[in-house]
């Protein structure tokens, strides 16, 4: 089950964080895998020179997955340099926290780009290659917070709500391709996404977790291995609660 060599696996916003450790847990599995980032070319250039020991098996690309043209010829570089694509995981994602009647038209937008519509661009190429092999496998990293809502979250849960209903409706018009499409919805990971919380709100966070903890990031890329594995291929429109109990 975590054999994926030979496989072409994409993980979006894997220089760090929890899609760093999605990316590791791939390319230790043996995988071709194509980290993409957006923005930030220190950690892109830390990462892979962390992991120069996997040579040509490690790609990283750099483009806004909210932005439809880059997004489209990304997958042409992909279909001319590996022809082929097993695994696509959405873990690119962004957030502007701010009450709704405070909270500006432009981080609204910018949320809703980056962390919906961009799983929408990349699905959309995504399918197009995988239905050629009859073939593959889509993991989209959601929140508890589609779910839940939280105060000062509005954009951040409407666009993660949002993935859990494309994944839903997705999951239905591949199946018979031989396609999954599923989402891992981590809870309170200890990663750079959460560092801005005060300590006193880390506690009140804590407190609420069953488990006791925070997770760490290669627990929840545990889970999202299975579900690109072989032997998943009866999970579809699932959504699995990497969350400590919450």
């Amino acid at each position: 089950m975590s054999d994926f060599s030979g496989q072409t696996v994409i993980v979006t916003g894997g220089t760090r964080g929890i899609g760093k450790a999605i990316a590791e847990g791939f390319l230790n599995a043996g995988a071709n895998t194509i980290v993409t980032y957006a923005s930030n070319d220190t950690a892109a250039a830390q990462f892979k020179e962390a992991h120069s020991q996997f040579g040509d098996r490690i790609d990283v690309q750099k483009f806004d997955v909210a932005r439809y043209e880059e997004v489209e010829q990304f997958y042409k570089y992909v279909e001319s340099r590996y022809s082929t694509l097993e695994v696509l995981v959405n873990n690119a994602g962004i957030r502007k926290d701010s009450v709704l009647g405070m909270m500006k038209a432009s981080d609204w937008h910018d949320v809703i780009d980056t962390n919906l519509n961009g799983v929408f661009h990349m699905c959309k190429f995504a399918v197009m290659l995988m239905m050629r092999n009859r073939y593959g496998r889509i993991i989209t990293i959601t929140s508890p917070m589609g779910k839940f809502g939280w105060e000062g979250q509005s954009n951040y849960a409407a666009s993660k709500a949002g993935q859990i209903g494309l994944t839903r409706s997705l999951c239905k018009e591949v199946a018979t391709r031989g396609i999954t499409v599923n989402c891992v919805s981590p809870g309170f990971i200890a990663t750079e996404l959460i560092e801005d919380l005060s300590t006193e709100v880390r506690k009140a966070y804590t407190a609420q977790v069953p488990a006791k903890r925070f997770g760490r990031a290669e627990e929840v890329a545990a889970c999202v291995l299975f579900l690109a594995s072989r032997e998943a291929s009866y999970v579809n429109g699932a959504v699995l609660e990497v969350t400590g109990g919450l």
